[in-house]
Order: C-alpha cells, then structure tokens, then sequence
C-alpha cells in the first residue's frame, strides 16, 4: 500500500508514534532524574550514609522512560516496524498508532518531570530525618500513578489500532 496521511505512510505514522513515546518519557525521565539527584548531592555532601534512602528518590521518575521504552517496543513488534514489515500497514492505522502513543509520550514527560520534583522535595526531608524516607516514596509514587495510567490507555489504544 502506498496511501498516505497528511504525507505520512502508516510505516512512517508508526515509526514517528514509537519514536515520541521514548522520547517523551525518557526526556521527562532525564529531567526528574535530575532534579532529585541535585539535592541528593547536596544532601549525600553532609551524610553520604543516606546514600541507600536516596537512591530510590532519585531513580522514581526513571519510570516514565522505561514506559516509553515499552510503548515503542509494542508498537515495533504489533505494526512490524522490526525488519520493515509493516510496510504495507494503512496510512490512517498508523496515524491511529500514533494518537494511541500521545498519552505516554505527554504524560510521561510531564510526569517525570513533577515525580522528580516532589522527589526532591523527598530528598530533602531525608536529608533532615532519615526515616522520612519511605514517606517521601509515597509523596513520589503518587504522582507515578498518571504515568502508569497513560501506559495503561496507550495499550489499550495499540490494541484497539490492531484491528484497523
């Protein structure tokens, strides 16, 4: 098939869907990442004990990317990116794969980048009271629920985009 969308072949709808959701998510993940890790610095400069509590704070908003990662990995395996098999998927299904993938290549970003914010402000806390560490996980982990709601809906979308 060689219809076209908005001057995109399904392949290359797919292909632009797969590439949005790690880069969202791994742009967002980058940037939460960091944002706890410069306080954790601050923090580990006074007591590098706390380096084990920190850890996890940091690492939190490096899910977002780990979801884009398996966004694109689906959409590689479902639409036969891998080896240009899908060469022949329809112009409007790819662009179908692409709305499909929006909701973890936004949401991620965003996610990961108010996860690492509130990470920080973990951080913080356990920079003053050790023990506050856990706490300070679930203050992060709630904001994690969007992130993981969003792979959720893409999913279902992909799945959904299958069938035409």
């Amino acid at each position: 098939m060689n219809d076209l969308f908005l001057g995109l072949s399904g392949y290359q709808w797919a292909f632009f869907a797969a590439a949005s959701a790690i880069i969202g998510g791994g742009i967002g993940s980058c940037m939460g990442i960091a944002s706890a890790a410069k306080v954790a610095a601050g923090v580990m400069s006074e007591d590098p004990s706390k380096f084990g509590g920190l850890l996890v704070l940091c690492i939190l908003p490096g899910t977002q990317g780990i979801y884009g990662f398996i966004t694109a990995l689906l959409v590689a395996v479902f639409f036969g990116l891998i080896g240009g098999k899908g060469a022949d998927l329809p112009a409007i299904q790819g662009f179908k794969v692409f709305l499909a993938c929006l909701p973890v290549a936004v949401v991620c970003w965003i996610s990961a980048v108010y996860q690492g914010l509130v990470s920080a402000a973990g951080v913080a806390m356990v920079g003053k009271r050790s023990e506050t560490a856990g706490q300070g996980m679930i203050f992060a982990a709630l904001v994690e629920t969007y992130a993981v709601l969003s792979l959720i809906v893409t999913v279902i979308l992909l799945l959904a985009a299958q069938n035409g």
